[in-house]
């Protein structure tokens, strides 16, 4: 494997994800106090409505962030566990269907047509978990290009990206670092 790929230990984990939304949130409730001299001079001459209306957008935008960041976690969990049987060479039928894939694609295999394609096929995991992963990854596309179309597509909150990832994190027979 010429193209090795070199893991660099930075992905995040679902509770440092939360944790720093959750901190977030604080502070930005913090900073809406009444009172607040950080805030008072920003808002100044806002109506309460539009204090409360400015709040809950910051907030909105926090948990999107914030839900982009568990995408990058899941995603990383799929490709962590791609490199990892790809390198070690076991011979599981995942393994050995990643494997072909890498030697055709490379590193550069899609998560939805290739990954979780041979998760579909190839494993017992439920056939609807891997649906609602991919279903939930256009939602995620739709977010990281910039939302300027109107999707046909169910958006999610937060906590519904939160608990699919927990969900798949349990269920998935991933192999460990």
């Amino acid at each position: 494997m010429a193209d090795r790929v070199v893991l660099s230990h930075e992905h995040l984990l679902l509770e440092e994800i939360d944790g720093r939304r959750r901190d977030t949130e604080a502070a930005i409730d913090a900073y809406f106090s009444i009172g607040n001299p950080s805030s008072a001079q920003r808002l100044f001459g806002f109506t309460p409505d539009e204090v409360r209306a400015e709040k809950r957008a910051l907030l909105e935008e926090l948990r999107r962030s914030s839900s982009m960041d568990l995408f990058g976690a899941l995603e990383a969990a799929f490709r962590i566990d791609f490199v990892q049987r790809c390198h070690r060479r076991e011979r599981d039928d995942i393994s050995r269907a990643f494997k072909e894939l890498y030697n055709r694609r490379g590193r550069y295999v899609a998560l939805e047509g290739g990954i979780l394609a041979v998760w579909r096929q190839r494993s017992d995991v439920p056939r609807g978990l891997i649906t609602k992963l991919v279903d939930a990854f256009k939602y995620r596309h739709w977010l990281a290009h910039g939302r300027y179309w109107n999707p046909r597509f169910q958006r999610l909150d937060y906590d519904e990206i939160y608990t699919l990832a927990e969900t798949t994190l349990a269920t998935f027979p991933f192999k460990e670092g």
